[in-house]
Protein backbone atom coordinates (compact mmCIF):
# COMPACT_ATOMS: atom_id res chain seq x y z
CA UNK A 1 0.00 0.00 0.00
CA UNK A 2 1.27 3.20 -1.11
CA UNK A 3 1.57 6.05 1.52
CA UNK A 4 1.16 9.67 -0.24
CA UNK A 5 2.03 13.03 1.90
CA UNK A 6 0.69 16.02 0.25
CA UNK A 7 2.61 19.35 1.22
CA UNK A 8 -0.39 21.57 0.84
CA UNK A 9 -4.37 21.80 0.08
CA UNK A 10 -4.45 22.26 -3.34
CA UNK A 11 -2.27 18.57 -3.74
CA UNK A 12 -3.92 17.09 -1.46
CA UNK A 13 -7.27 17.96 -3.60
CA UNK A 14 -5.75 16.70 -6.47
CA UNK A 15 -4.95 13.53 -5.27
CA UNK A 16 -8.93 12.99 -4.17
CA UNK A 17 -9.45 13.51 -7.35
CA UNK A 18 -7.02 11.81 -8.64
CA UNK A 19 -7.25 8.49 -6.33
CA UNK A 20 -11.27 8.96 -4.66
CA UNK A 21 -10.89 5.07 -3.69
CA UNK A 22 -7.56 6.16 -1.38
CA UNK A 23 -8.21 6.45 2.50
CA UNK A 24 -7.48 10.28 3.94
CA UNK A 25 -5.65 10.18 7.33
CA UNK A 26 -5.07 12.56 9.86
CA UNK A 27 -5.57 11.34 13.37
CA UNK A 28 -6.20 8.01 12.05
CA UNK A 29 -7.69 7.37 15.16
CA UNK A 30 -10.28 5.41 13.16
CA UNK A 31 -8.65 4.24 9.67
CA UNK A 32 -5.77 2.72 11.67
CA UNK A 33 -8.12 0.49 13.43
CA UNK A 34 -10.06 -0.27 10.13
CA UNK A 35 -6.60 -1.44 8.66
CA UNK A 36 -5.50 -3.52 11.52
CA UNK A 37 -8.47 -5.33 11.40
CA UNK A 38 -8.55 -5.57 7.83
CA UNK A 39 -12.38 -4.21 7.71
CA UNK A 40 -10.74 -2.06 5.19
CA UNK A 41 -7.61 -2.37 2.58
CA UNK A 42 -7.47 1.26 0.40
CA UNK A 43 -5.06 1.45 -2.79
CA UNK A 44 -2.90 4.15 -0.70
CA UNK A 45 -3.14 6.08 2.35
CA UNK A 46 -2.84 9.86 1.94
CA UNK A 47 -1.18 11.81 4.77
CA UNK A 48 -2.46 15.00 5.47
CA UNK A 49 -0.96 15.38 8.69
CA UNK A 50 1.51 18.39 6.86
CA UNK A 51 -1.64 20.72 6.31
CA UNK A 52 -1.24 23.67 7.93
CA UNK A 53 -4.66 24.79 6.25
CA UNK A 54 -6.51 22.33 8.29
CA UNK A 55 -5.37 22.88 11.94
CA UNK A 56 -6.61 24.93 14.66
CA UNK A 57 -9.10 27.70 14.53
CA UNK A 58 -10.11 31.18 13.07
CA UNK A 59 -12.77 33.39 13.99
CA UNK A 60 -14.81 35.89 11.65
CA UNK A 61 -16.91 38.38 13.00
CA UNK A 62 -19.30 35.93 15.20
CA UNK A 63 -18.36 33.06 13.27
CA UNK A 64 -15.67 30.43 14.24
CA UNK A 65 -13.81 28.21 11.52
CA UNK A 66 -12.75 25.16 13.16
CA UNK A 67 -10.44 23.34 11.04
CA UNK A 68 -10.91 19.96 10.41
CA UNK A 69 -7.52 18.76 11.90
CA UNK A 70 -8.69 20.42 15.38
CA UNK A 71 -8.11 17.67 17.96
CA UNK A 72 -10.26 17.00 20.83
CA UNK A 73 -6.99 17.93 23.51
CA UNK A 74 -7.55 21.31 21.74
CA UNK A 75 -10.63 21.79 21.76
CA UNK A 76 -11.68 20.90 25.67
CA UNK A 77 -9.59 24.12 27.09
CA UNK A 78 -8.57 27.56 26.14
CA UNK A 79 -10.86 30.28 24.33
CA UNK A 80 -12.22 27.78 21.91
CA UNK A 81 -14.02 25.92 25.24
CA UNK A 82 -15.12 28.91 26.66
CA UNK A 83 -17.00 30.06 23.75
CA UNK A 84 -18.25 26.36 22.95
CA UNK A 85 -18.40 24.30 26.37
CA UNK A 86 -20.49 21.36 25.08
CA UNK A 87 -17.98 20.62 23.05
CA UNK A 88 -15.18 21.01 25.24
CA UNK A 89 -17.25 18.27 27.29
CA UNK A 90 -17.49 16.07 25.16
CA UNK A 91 -13.93 16.32 23.94
CA UNK A 92 -13.10 15.22 27.42
CA UNK A 93 -14.82 11.94 27.32
CA UNK A 94 -13.06 10.92 23.97
CA UNK A 95 -10.94 8.53 24.21
CA UNK A 96 -6.97 8.27 26.46
CA UNK A 97 -5.17 11.13 26.01
CA UNK A 98 -3.31 9.76 23.25
CA UNK A 99 -6.38 9.57 21.36
CA UNK A 100 -8.02 12.90 22.17
CA UNK A 101 -4.06 14.59 21.08
CA UNK A 102 -4.27 12.48 17.49
CA UNK A 103 -8.24 12.40 16.78
CA UNK A 104 -9.63 15.41 15.33
CA UNK A 105 -13.09 16.75 14.43
CA UNK A 106 -12.62 16.48 11.03
CA UNK A 107 -12.36 12.53 11.16
CA UNK A 108 -15.10 12.30 13.56
CA UNK A 109 -17.32 13.93 10.76
CA UNK A 110 -15.38 11.95 8.31
CA UNK A 111 -16.45 8.64 9.72
CA UNK A 112 -20.18 9.53 10.43
CA UNK A 113 -20.66 6.96 13.48
CA UNK A 114 -23.68 7.63 15.49
CA UNK A 115 -22.05 7.59 18.80
CA UNK A 116 -19.81 10.18 17.59
CA UNK A 117 -18.81 12.46 20.26
CA UNK A 118 -18.36 15.49 18.42
CA UNK A 119 -21.49 15.49 16.69
CA UNK A 120 -24.41 16.56 19.40
CA UNK A 121 -22.40 19.87 20.28
CA UNK A 122 -22.01 20.75 16.86
CA UNK A 123 -25.61 20.17 15.47
CA UNK A 124 -26.89 21.94 18.86
CA UNK A 125 -25.30 25.16 17.54
CA UNK A 126 -26.16 24.48 13.66
CA UNK A 127 -23.06 23.52 12.80
CA UNK A 128 -22.34 23.92 8.94
CA UNK A 129 -19.43 21.89 6.91
CA UNK A 130 -17.32 23.00 4.80
CA UNK A 131 -16.50 20.85 1.90
CA UNK A 132 -13.55 21.17 -0.71
CA UNK A 133 -12.72 19.50 -3.93
CA UNK A 134 -10.74 20.75 -7.27
CA UNK A 135 -14.20 22.03 -8.57
CA UNK A 136 -14.30 24.54 -5.40
CA UNK A 137 -16.09 24.83 -2.07
CA UNK A 138 -19.45 23.83 -0.73
CA UNK A 139 -21.32 24.13 2.23
CA UNK A 140 -23.87 21.77 4.01
CA UNK A 141 -25.92 22.24 6.98
CA UNK A 142 -24.12 19.19 9.81
CA UNK A 143 -27.92 17.26 9.44
CA UNK A 144 -27.71 17.09 5.50
CA UNK A 145 -24.34 16.04 5.53
CA UNK A 146 -25.15 13.08 8.00
CA UNK A 147 -27.05 10.71 5.65
CA UNK A 148 -26.81 7.50 8.11
CA UNK A 149 -24.55 4.91 9.66
CA UNK A 150 -21.00 6.00 8.37
CA UNK A 151 -22.83 7.95 4.99
CA UNK A 152 -22.25 11.02 4.61
CA UNK A 153 -22.76 13.54 1.67
CA UNK A 154 -19.24 13.92 1.21
CA UNK A 155 -18.71 13.36 -2.55
CA UNK A 156 -16.13 11.26 -3.68
CA UNK A 157 -13.35 13.91 -4.71
CA UNK A 158 -14.28 15.96 -1.59
CA UNK A 159 -12.28 16.72 1.81
CA UNK A 160 -13.88 17.68 4.75
CA UNK A 161 -11.82 21.03 5.02
CA UNK A 162 -13.71 22.65 8.67
CA UNK A 163 -16.39 23.35 10.17
CA UNK A 164 -18.12 26.22 10.95
CA UNK A 165 -20.48 27.70 12.94
CA UNK A 166 -21.58 31.11 14.71
CA UNK A 167 -21.78 30.25 18.61
CA UNK A 168 -25.02 31.12 20.35
CA UNK A 169 -24.01 31.87 23.98
CA UNK A 170 -26.03 30.27 25.63
CA UNK A 171 -25.94 27.87 28.54
CA UNK A 172 -25.11 24.32 27.19
CA UNK A 173 -23.97 21.11 28.01
CA UNK A 174 -23.10 17.42 27.09
CA UNK A 175 -23.90 14.06 28.73
CA UNK A 176 -22.74 10.69 27.97
CA UNK A 177 -24.12 7.51 28.95
CA UNK A 178 -21.76 4.24 29.16
CA UNK A 179 -20.62 1.69 31.47
CA UNK A 180 -17.52 3.94 32.18
CA UNK A 181 -16.28 7.08 32.27
CA UNK A 182 -13.64 7.20 30.01
CA UNK A 183 -12.69 5.04 26.67
CA UNK A 184 -15.86 3.73 25.79
CA UNK A 185 -18.49 4.29 23.14
CA UNK A 186 -21.70 6.11 24.63
CA UNK A 187 -24.77 3.92 25.29
CA UNK A 188 -26.25 7.22 24.34
CA UNK A 189 -25.49 11.08 24.47
CA UNK A 190 -27.35 14.57 24.46
CA UNK A 191 -26.11 17.99 24.08
CA UNK A 192 -28.26 20.70 25.18
CA UNK A 193 -28.13 24.61 24.66
CA UNK A 194 -30.36 26.96 26.24
CA UNK A 195 -30.70 29.80 23.05
CA UNK A 196 -32.30 33.08 24.61
CA UNK A 197 -31.80 35.07 21.17
CA UNK A 198 -33.79 32.66 19.32
CA UNK A 199 -36.01 31.66 22.02
CA UNK A 200 -35.52 28.10 22.02
CA UNK A 201 -34.32 24.88 23.50
CA UNK A 202 -32.04 22.84 21.44
CA UNK A 203 -31.09 19.26 21.77
CA UNK A 204 -28.63 16.56 19.84
CA UNK A 205 -28.67 13.06 20.93
CA UNK A 206 -26.19 10.26 19.72
CA UNK A 207 -25.94 6.35 19.34
CA UNK A 208 -29.99 6.39 19.25
CA UNK A 209 -30.52 6.62 15.57
CA UNK A 210 -28.73 5.91 12.50
CA UNK A 211 -27.25 9.40 12.96
CA UNK A 212 -27.12 12.34 15.47
CA UNK A 213 -30.33 14.18 15.26
CA UNK A 214 -31.48 17.72 16.52
CA UNK A 215 -34.54 18.34 18.29
CA UNK A 216 -35.95 21.83 18.92
CA UNK A 217 -38.68 23.17 21.58
CA UNK A 218 -39.58 27.16 21.99
CA UNK A 219 -37.89 28.14 25.32
CA UNK A 220 -41.27 28.46 27.20
CA UNK A 221 -42.24 24.72 26.32
CA UNK A 222 -38.71 23.74 27.77
CA UNK A 223 -40.35 21.02 29.78
CA UNK A 224 -41.61 19.24 26.63
CA UNK A 225 -37.81 18.61 25.58
CA UNK A 226 -37.18 15.00 27.28
CA UNK A 227 -39.92 13.86 25.72
CA UNK A 228 -39.86 15.04 22.37
CA UNK A 229 -36.40 13.76 22.70
CA UNK A 230 -37.34 10.47 23.70
CA UNK A 231 -39.62 10.44 20.61
CA UNK A 232 -37.41 11.52 18.29
CA UNK A 233 -35.05 8.68 18.89
CA UNK A 234 -35.14 5.69 17.07
CA UNK A 235 -32.68 3.14 19.38
CA UNK A 236 -31.87 -0.52 18.50
CA UNK A 237 -31.02 -3.68 20.74
CA UNK A 238 -27.39 -4.47 20.79
CA UNK A 239 -24.26 -5.75 22.51
CA UNK A 240 -24.33 -2.27 24.65
CA UNK A 241 -27.87 -1.54 25.68
CA UNK A 242 -31.49 -2.74 24.69
CA UNK A 243 -33.62 -0.02 23.01
CA UNK A 244 -35.90 0.54 25.69
CA UNK A 245 -32.51 1.78 28.63
CA UNK A 246 -31.33 4.33 25.76
CA UNK A 247 -34.79 5.86 25.09
CA UNK A 248 -34.81 5.89 28.92
CA UNK A 249 -31.51 7.31 29.37
CA UNK A 250 -32.04 10.00 26.83
CA UNK A 251 -35.25 11.12 28.98
CA UNK A 252 -33.00 11.43 32.00
CA UNK A 253 -30.49 12.69 30.14
CA UNK A 254 -32.42 15.73 29.05
CA UNK A 255 -33.59 16.54 32.25
CA UNK A 256 -30.92 16.77 33.73
CA UNK A 257 -29.53 19.30 30.74
CA UNK A 258 -31.96 21.22 30.79
CA UNK A 259 -31.90 21.70 35.00
CA UNK A 260 -27.97 22.07 33.91
CA UNK A 261 -28.82 24.80 31.63
CA UNK A 262 -31.58 26.51 33.11
CA UNK A 263 -30.82 27.08 36.86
Amino acid sequence: MDVLTPRNLDEALRLKSDLPEARFVLGGTDVMVELNFRASRPPALVNLAELGELRGFTTDGGELRLGAGLTYTEALSGRLAERLPALAEASRTVGSPQIRNRGTIGGNLGTASPAGDALPPLLVERARVELASVRGVRILPLEEFLLGVKRTALAPDELVTAVRLTPSGGPQTFMKVGPRNAMVIAICSLAVVVDDEAGEVRAAFGSAAETAIRVTVPLDEAGALPERVATAASPIDDVRATAAYRRHALRVLAQRALARCLR
